[in-house]
């Protein structure tokens, strides 16, 4: 393999697409030694990883603080600031993370089927890794170290460009993925970090790196999943947004309904999995409306409702047709009574975006109905709509969340990281 160029040498305003297109060739290289490599390999370079996470926490949580202080001096949103933000418990969840990435059964060589034709001939479909994918995210630095385990885990080599805003936070995490790297004598182009935090750097991973990459990943907000998915030239996974519903029946038990559309909504408001939308079946709105609307209220979060939640209470203002299709991404919900489970699912259909939703019911006969007709790539009954994550699916992390309906959807993890073959044995037989 070539020597990799070292980019931060190459001034990018003079020839920006050659230092990326070397960056893409230097990943290509590494993908080849990584789709060989052993498991032992890449979890000696998880773990290894890991480690440095934990012990240089002190250098990651200080580039942080410089992100954050840009961030604070551009006035921001609060949720912004959340994601953006970094903690020891939050590093401590990347170092776990990637261990978790590690100890999964390696995606790599697993025989997915087998048949035998009647000439004799034996036919395996076997995994095999993606190649090089493009991770372009925004302000979350988490992705960093996500993106970067999950990709080695699969054998894939990734490039990754996080966003301006995290810039710092990011090269400090990335740093630690390439010690891992070093000490189980990987390439570091194994995982590469864009260091160029202008947009012409998207736009020449967007045009593939001149073929280095396979498929594409944006994590980030609209305008960056729009343009990724109308710029790009190779394959994405990705969602544009996730308008989330939470839909409460009249058989729902009032606390479960309580807990489950808080947490959906409150416990982190600027996540994709984050509930944007209350559809309570009008059945149910004598017994369950008001207090369900007074939950949120009191846990900090506004509510835009039709004439029927303003009805309950006069701390609820009017919802337009706009907000059954807005991603609030902060503590804001709109609210709406339904005439019944049809009503819900078609209101979803009308105005989801296929990434989560959620039933709240004790009928059972009425959650398959929902969990079979709603046409999402996460759908839940009697659960937190922030369980659309690939942790919680015990996939260690996630790349992102694809709701398209090509190769992968849902989160996104090793297995879907990766490709397939056909390996096919013989023993002398000709085509006729």
């Amino acid at each position: 393999m070539s020597k990799p160029v070292k980019l931060e040498t190459i001034a990018p305003a003079a020839d920006l697409r050659a230092a990326m297109r070397a960056l893409g060739a230097e990943a290509r290289a590494a993908a080849r030694v990584l789709a060989n490599a052993s498991a032992e390999t890449k979890t000696l370079a998880l773990t290894a990883a890991a480690a440095a996470l934990r012990a240089r926490a002190g250098e990651i949580l200080a580039a942080n603080a410089r992100d954050l202080e840009a961030a604070r001096a551009k006035g921001v949103a609060a949720s912004f600031i959340d994601r953006l933000t970094l903690d020891p418990k939050r590093i401590e969840a990347m170092a776990r993370g990637l261990e978790e990435v590690a100890a999964l059964p390696d995606p790599v060589g697993r025989v997915l089927a087998t048949s035998k034709r009647p000439n004799g001939l034996v036919i395996d479909r076997v995994a095999t890794p993606l190649g090089v994918v493009g991770v372009i995210y925004e302000s979350r630095p988490n992705v960093t170290a996500d993106a970067g385990a999950l990709c080695l885990k699969a054998g894939d080599a990734a490039v990754l460009r996080g966003g301006s805003d995290s810039f710092h936070s990011s090269a400090a995490i990335h740093a630690c993925l390439v010690a891992g790297l070093k000490a189980a004598g990987l390439p570091e182009a194994a995982i590469s970090r864009v260091p160029f935090p202008s947009r012409e750097a998207v736009g020449e991973m967007l045009e593939g790196l001149g073929g280095a990459l396979d498929v594409i990943v944006p994590r980030g907000g609209r305008s960056l999943v729009e343009r990724v998915q109308r710029d790009a030239r190779v394959p994405v996974f990705a969602h544009l947004e996730g308008i989330v519903h939470v839909y409460v029946d009249h058989t729902a038990d009032l606390d479960k309904a309580k807990r489950i559309l808080v947490n959906s909504k409150m416990r982190r408001t600027g996540i994709c999995g984050a509930a944007e939308t209350l559809l309570v079946e009008r059945a149910a709105a004598p017994r369950l409306l008001k207090p369900l609307i007074a939950a949120l209220l009191e846990a900090g979060c506004a509510v835009r409702g039709d004439e029927a939640t303003r009805a309950v209470d006069k701390r609820v203002t009017a919802a337009s047709e706009a907000d059954w299709r807005t991603e609030y991404l902060d503590a804001i919900i709109s609210a709406k009574v339904v005439d019944g489970l049809d009503a819900a699912i078609d209101h979803i259909e009308t105005y989801g975006s296929h990434h989560t939703d959620c039933i709240v019911t004790e009928d059972k006969a009425a959650a398959e109905k929902f969990l079979q007709q709603v046409d999402s790539a996460i759908v839940l009954h009697n659960a937190s709509t922030q369980f659309a994550d690939g942790g919680e699916f015990g996939f260690g992390a996630e790349i992102g969340i694809a709701t398209g309906r090509m190769h992968a959807r849902g989160p996104v993890g090793v297995e879907q990281l990766c490709t397939f073959k056909y390996r096919v044995r013989g023993d002398g037989q000709t085509r006729a």
